[in-house]
Formats: C-alpha cells, sequence, structure tokens
C-alpha cells in the first residue's frame, strides 16, 4: 500500500506533516510519498532527528505550494508544480493507492475532481467525516461543506456513497440512512427536502437503502442513523455547531474541575473516564475526511493538524483504500441515477 502525503499543506507543514508521515511509515508498514519542496521536508527530517529516511519513505519534489489565497477552481492550472496537484497526479497516474492532504479543502476537492476525477455517474463528490456518536460507533454526514447548493439527485447519491463507505468500511450489513430536516414528518422543509425524502423513500422501498426517513438536528448525536444526509451549506452549519459546542463542554468541565480540593480529587477518580471522553471527540484520532464520489482515495486532512492527526489520517487512507468503496459505487451507480422524464411525459 503507498500513500501519497501532501507534505506542504497545512497550517504546521512541512515539520508536523513530515512527522506524522513517518509515525504512519512506521506503524502501519505502509509505503509513504513525501510530496513537496525537497529541501523543506530534509530540513524537517533533521529537526525530528532523523539521519536518514526509512526505507518505505520517498520524497518526489514540488516547488509551488497551494495557499489559502489560490483560487480553487484554477490551482492545479495555475499551480502545477505544488505538492497537491504533483500529489494528485501520482495518484491518478496510479503509482499510489491513496493520497492525504491538510491544503486547502476547496483547492483539494477541485483538483480531486479535474485531476484524479468523480467516478462516472457521480453528480457532484462530497465531504463525509465521522462523528462520534458512542451508540453506533459514528454518523457519517455526507455532505459537510463541498456542495452548498444542491438538487434532490445530488442527496440521493451522497446517500447511496454513504451507505457504501459505511459497509465497506465498517461492515455494517445494512446502514441506516437519515435525511437532516427540520422535522420528522414527510411534509417538513424545502422543496430540495421533500424531493429527496421522496427519492429516498423510492430507493429504500426498492431495497436499495435502509431510509429511516428525517433527522433532527438535536438528534443526531444520539446515533440515530449510520449515515446523515444534508447538503453541504446545512451539514456545514451543523458540523461546526457540535465542533463548538464540544470545545464548550470541555472547557467548561476544565474549568469545574479545577474550582476546589475536592473538584481535583474528582478529576482524580474520573481521569480514565475523562481521558476516554477526550479521545472520543478528538479530531486526532479521526484524522480527516473523505472525499466520496473520487475514483481513487482522497482524505482531507483538517488543516491545523498535528502530527498524531496526520498519522490517523493515513491509517484512514490505508482503510478506505482496503475497503474498496469506490468499485462498489462504481459497480450501483445506475440505481443512483434520476431518470429524466420522457419528452411529452409532462403534458400528458
Amino acid at each position: 500500500m503507498k500513500i501519497v502525503v501532501d507534505a506542504m499543506g497545512g497550517d504546521n507543514a512541512p515539520l508536523e506533516t513530515v512527522k506524522g508521515a513517518l509515525m504512519a511509515a512506521r506503524e502501519f508498514k505502509a509505503d509513504i510519498v513525501l510530496v513537496g519542496r525537497g529541501e523543506e521536508i530534509l530540513r524537517a527530517l533533521e529537526e525530528l532527528g532523523e539521519k536518514d529516511l526509512p526505507s518505505n519513505v520517498e520524497i518526489a519534489n514540488a516547488t509551488e505550494v497551494v495557499d489559502m489565497e489560490d483560487d480553487p477552481a484554477t490551482v492545479t492550472k495555475l499551480k502545477p508544480d505544488s505538492s497537491m496537484t504533483v500529489g494528485l497526479k501520482l495518484l491518478h497516474d496510479g503509482k499510489a493507492d491513496a493520497m492525504v492532504s491538510a491544503g486547502s479543502t476547496g483547492a483539494l476537492l477541485s483538483g480531486a475532481t479535474l485531476v484524479v476525477k468523480r467516478i462516472k455517474g457521480i453528480r457532484r463528490a462530497c465531504l463525509a467525516p465521522v462523528l462520534p456518536t458512542p451508540s453506533n460507533g459514528g454518523t457519517l454526514m455526507v455532505d459537510v461543506g463541498a456542495n452548498a447548493e444542491c438538487t434532490p439527485e445530488y442527496l440521493l447519491q451522497f446517500a447511496f456513497m454513504g451507505s457504501y463507505f459505511i459497509k465497506s468500511f465498517k461492515g455494517v450489513e445494512s446502514p441506516k440512512v437519515g435525511l437532516l430536516n427540520i422535522g420528522a414528518e414527510e411534509t417538513k422543509g424545502s422543496t430540495l427536502y421533500k424531493e429527496a425524502h421522496a427519492l429516498l423513500k423510492k430507493a429504500g422501498d426498492e431495497g436499495r437503502l435502509s431510509f429511516i426517513g428525517n433527522v433532527e438536528a438535536r438528534d443526531v448525536m444520539d446515533g440515530v442513523c449510520d449515515v446523515l444526509v444534508s447538503d453541504g451549506f446545512a451539514g456545514n452549519v451543523l458540523l461546526k455547531s457540535i465542533e463548538g459546542m464540544g470545545i464548550f463542554f470541555m472547557r467548561e468541565l476544565k474549568g469545574m474541575f479545577k474550582k476546589s480540593f475536592l473538584s481535583k480529587l474528582a478529576a482524580m477518580i474520573l481521569k480514565g473516564d475523562l481521558m476516554r471522553l477526550k479521545k472520543l471527540v478528538s479530531s486526532e484520532e479521526v484524522g480527516g475526511t473523505a472525499l466520496l464520489g473520487i475514483t481513487k482515495p482522497v482524505i482531507k486532512a483538517h488543516g491545523s493538524s498535528n502530527a498524531y492527526a496526520i498519522r490517523s489520517a493515513v491509517k484512514q487512507a490505508i482503510k478506505t483504500a482496503e475497503s474498496g468503496v469506490a468499485q462498489m459505487i462504481t459497480e450501483n451507480i445506475e440505481y443512483m441515477k434520476v431518470k429524466e422524464p420522457e419528452k411529452g411525459e409532462n403534458n400528458a
């Protein structure tokens, strides 16, 4: 298994990116290709006390870096020798099995679509992070920002792709699919969500999906579904809200346990449980978000990823590549399309 790592992507690159890639190379025995400015990568290795590259790590030189100010739609053309673009080309050319980048989300999504290509028949690729819901081992959200404006067909395809991802990645035979909405009733929501509900219900009736209906935001963290479908705008708002509340509660909890001797004693007694809770909500454990709908696995790591987060993202890239989810989507694409009405059908 060979994984490309964009060594220059992210706020802490290249030092933390290189460190995380080395951790992954040693722990998972995967071959790693560090793509970026060779001199800076070597300098990072020196800072880490690495005299020589491990035998399963190599450097692919790329002279340019994608910045957050770059236009995502044109960056692959304007910066063909950027670490992100070079990495995507290596993936497209079959010289790697998956790629990890903590760089610009928009640029990575655009680059993956233009260079690695979408699966034929998929209208839009989507971002699919896993929420830490204890009751079902995590709920996959699709989409959370890649597509702010969607059609009912997009949401139908998100549901199928998410379902196949959970089935292949986690081994869940019949993942429960829910549609994010403002109420449980079929009549709730905008025209987009009403039409998407009808398509998802039809797929459920045909046995293609295990659709459970609308899901309200307050029930998401209870793990009522394995896959939560939404447009990118609503999904992103929900995800950021959950992240914000998690940070708030952890901060308040930390303050409570520092107030007195007794609270500090309680913290010591509960240390194991608190560490498990911290690990559960930590983005470092997940590492990154898969881009579903691309022909080969591309994992978007958080922009502020540290070394451990990069290591976790590489782990996810390996598991995604091994899962064969892209092949599963390709084989079932006919069920994920909305047929255009025949001419004259609307006037019949």
